[in-house]
């Protein structure tokens, strides 16, 4: 769905006054241009939960996206999520998910058949790494039902390893999900969260002012998340009861693992749906504690629990330390967890200007992105509720909603450009996964939008600027092929950047397996640091910018 010109003034001008009624910061002119691709793109794909008309809880927490290079070639390709036929649904046919990839002129193809990863569970979440170090990217798929680990075999086609690899988790209600190397033993290890324990002898109708309403997560009893060890054999064993992982339980959403208390190993955030959230802390050998209360990420800044969706992690303020931005449902704004770099987070959404115009509406995709290569992360939020006539219930909101992108000032505020930003913002659906990966390899991030029961959307960054940028491709030899979990810092001068590798992410999707830095003015690098899990560090020379650069662990290509 489009919006008119006229509706897109208006909705800038209430936007506007929106952003003035909170106190928002003089205005800025963004640079920032996302034009709208799909119909360029030949990318056809649309979504659909397979609705029975029931509200089956399942069917409003669809799904997200995944962002990579499947096939090997350098340009990344792109993995949609689908729903299935519900119980009581009169759909004639099967609802597949659906693999595009890049043909690096603009298009993409359909290859979901030849490939073979046309799944038909209905698939919630999606991660995607190369967990048999056999140099390819492999995908795991979160469903309701039993999940699904599709092998590459190096030559554009999957094969269905679930039952050889031991991933199945069983029949439950998956969500988010990530590939991480545990204990550093450079083998992907798996974590597949899970929500409510759902199913339709349990469907819980509710009634709202006389309409049929959804049921929530509070309906329902909590589940406690999956972690399976990689045997480097090409088969996993279930740890959730001696990691700690199993024993907790709550309704779990979107996960990232990352490195958040600096002591070398990687960590579990879990977003939680109307329930403190989960921080996971390694001791660095695959056991876990569940400390978010003591981190200061189980709640909101009023010691409130929220609606989490999803939740990427970047550094927002370039100091050197991996935030955390969540999304969160209708009239509740989202948390950025600022980290303090000593093992604390403090919820900066109000001092920032990050939650202002995004508050009234349901928010689950999320990228913290260097649009315009300025050197610092700007935030993306895919926007849309669950209910068609939510207007009866909440004016403020609506199903279909514009998504929001807010510039990063200086590292301090974030200002809400979406007006701003071109045609590509005023694409209005019911927006779910979002994925941010750079599709025609020109130095800029683009937006692949997964949109409930609609046709998905491709957003190409248009952005004009003589801002310098370098993307960079890990490749461990004795860590994990995709270098997942390696913290990178790109050096110029006296700044400094920081990120890591990250699969899985943001709202049960996965995307940048290859690092974007923008370097705004800087043409030249000094140094990039790599800290590899296990515990090698390296100091690579890169020199010029502008380019894309394999980083092999032992040397450069």
């Amino acid at each position: 769905m489009r919006i008119s010109p006229l509706q897109y003034a208006i909705f800038g001008l209430l936007l506007g006054a929106a952003v003035e009624a909170t106190g928002g910061d003089a205005p800025v002119r963004s640079t920032i241009r996302l034009s709208d691709a799909t119909e360029q793109s030949r990318i056809r794909f649309v979504h659909s939960a397979g609705g029975s008309g029931q509200k089956y809880l399942v069917e409003l927490m669809v799904a997200g996206v995944a962002t990579a290079d499947f096939d090997g070639d350098g340009l990344v390709d792109i993995y949609f999520s689908n729903g299935a036929p519900l119980q009581g649904t009169a759909i004639p046919s099967e609802l597949p998910n659906a693999m595009y990839r890049n043909l690096g002129d603009g298009t993409f193809a359909d290859v979901t058949a030849p490939a073979g990863v046309g799944e038909l569970r209905f698939t919630l979440g999606v991660a995607a790494a190369d967990y048999d170090n056999d140099g390819d990217i492999d995908l795991y798929l979160s469903n309701y039902g039993r999940n699904t680990l599709y092998s590459n075999n190096g030559d554009g086609t999957f094969r269905d390893a679930t039952e050889q690899a031991g991933v199945g988790r069983g029949e439950r209600f998956g969500a988010g999900c990530c590939f991480l190397d545990i204990d550093g033993d450079g083998d992907l290890d798996l974590y597949a969260a899970n929500y409510v324990a759902f199913s339709y002898a349990r469907h819980a109708e509710v009634v709202k002012r006389s309409f049929p309403y959804p049921p929530g997560p509070g309906d329902y009893a909590p589940e406690s998340d999956t972690l399976l060890r990689n045997n480097g054999d090409g088969t996993f064993t279930d740890i959730s009861g001696v990691s700690g992982i199993g024993s907790v339980a709550g309704p779990s959403m979107g996960t990232v693992c990352a490195d958040l208390d600096e002591d070398g190993d990687t960590d579990i955030f879990v977003c939680n749906d109307n329930a403190p959230n989960f921080f996971f802390r390694n001791d660095g050998r695959g056991h876990f504690s569940e400390a978010a209360s003591e981190a200061g990420l189980a709640y909101d800044f009023h010691g409130n629990v929220n609606g989490g969706m999803g939740a990427d992690c970047g550094d927002f303020d370039n100091d050197g330390h991996l935030d955390l931005l969540m999304t969160d449902y209708t009239a509740q704004f989202p948390v950025l967890y600022h980290n303090q770099g000593n093992g604390t987070f403090i919820d900066a959404s109000r001092a920032t200007g990050v939650g202002r115009t995004a508050f009234p509406h349901t928010k689950w995709g999320v990228g913290l992105v260097d649009f315009d290569n300025d050197g610092r992360r700007d935030a993306f939020i895919a926007c849309g509720h669950f209910l068609e006539n939510i207007r009866e219930f909440d004016t403020r909101t609506s199903y279909r909603t514009p998504n929001i992108l807010l510039w990063n000032a200086g590292g301090k505020k974030f200002v809400d450009v979406t007006g701003q930003c071109g045609g590509g913002m005023a694409v209005v659906e019911s927006s779910r996964g979002a994925a941010f990966d750079d599709f025609d390899n020109d130095g800029d991030v683009d937006v692949s939008i997964l949109n409930a029961n609609a046709r998905s959307n491709l957003l190409r960054n248009d952005t004009r600027t003589t801002n310098h940028w370098i993307e960079l491709r890990l490749v461990g030899r004795t860590a994990n092929r995709d270098g997942v979990g390696a913290r990178v810092r790109v050096v110029c001068g006296a700044s400094a950047q920081v990120a890591e590798v990250h699969s899985g992410r943001a709202y049960q999707s996965h995307f940048g397996s290859r690092l974007h830095f923008g370097l705004g003015a800087v043409n030249r690098i000094d140094k990039v640091e790599v800290q590899w899990l296990g515990g090698r560090r390296e100091s690579f020379s890169i020199g010029t910018v502008d380019r894309c650069v394999n980083l092999v662990e032992g040397n450069t290509e």
